[in-house]
């Protein structure tokens, strides 16, 4: 394990650069999963098929092809982004789909009464949603949401092809340098455990406190 606490500096730097895209990337997949569940559920049929085509298409395509396709591909149509940027574009949008889906449940949670209430005091569809429902729908899918976060924790690893300088990137390094695989991404995976772990442990306490009682 000499390679690994001789070389803290460079997990630290990956470390550090892993947290900075996973919630930078977790704000955008809340945002983008906001936005679609209101399409999901939304009167208006274009918009619910709009919702519905967004999400089968994101979830059933690797986010590793997504990357590729977002990073390597724009560049022939003139548009470039840097590296950490398209990593939270991606990985964000990606993750979105899934946040959409948790929170299309949770809407369904909530007592239809909420939304029946909501409108008989003169609140529009947007209103009733952003006032009533889903601040509702949030408490109820904090578990799943937790999941999401976990999951696009250990996903920014795939970071590493398009050449960001994440944990893994920092592994992969040291094992081109030194070639001791196992003590170099045992590292690696005890510190993204420090960061899995602990998100776990928030999101439940979390759950707790906002747990409606039923």
């Amino acid at each position: 394990m000499g390679v690994v606490f001789g070389h803290l500096s460079d997990y630290a730097s990956g470390f550090w650069y892993t947290v900075a895209l996973t919630l930078a990337s977790f704000l955008v997949s809340l945002l983008v999963g906001i936005v679609i569940a209101t399409m999901r559920i939304s009167p208006a049929a274009p918009a619910r098929a709009a919702g519905l085509f967004y999400v089968e298409t994101v979830r059933n395509t690797p986010l590793l092809v997504l990357l590729f396709l977002f990073f390597f591909g724009l560049t022939k149509v003139g548009l470039a982004y840097s590296i950490f940027v398209s990593g939270v574009i991606v990985i964000g949008a990606y993750h979105g789909a899934f946040v959409a889906e948790a929170l299309r449940s949770g809407v369904g949670a909530v007592s239809k009464g909420q939304a029946e209430a909501a409108r008989s005091i003169g609140l529009t569809f947007s209103q009733s949603l952003r006032y009533v429902v889903l601040p509702q729908a949030f408490r109820t899918v904090v578990p799943p949401i937790g999941n999401i976060f976990i999951a696009l924790t250990k996903n920014t690893s795939l970071i590493t092809v398009i050449a960001g300088v994440d944990l893994t990137s920092a592994a992969d390094r040291l094992n081109t340098t030194y070639a001791q695989a196992i003590p170099i991404f045992f590292g690696a995976a005890v510190a993204y455990l420090i960061l899995t772990i602990p998100s776990g442990l928030a999101f439940g306490w979390i759950e707790r406190k906002v747990a409606i009682a039923r």
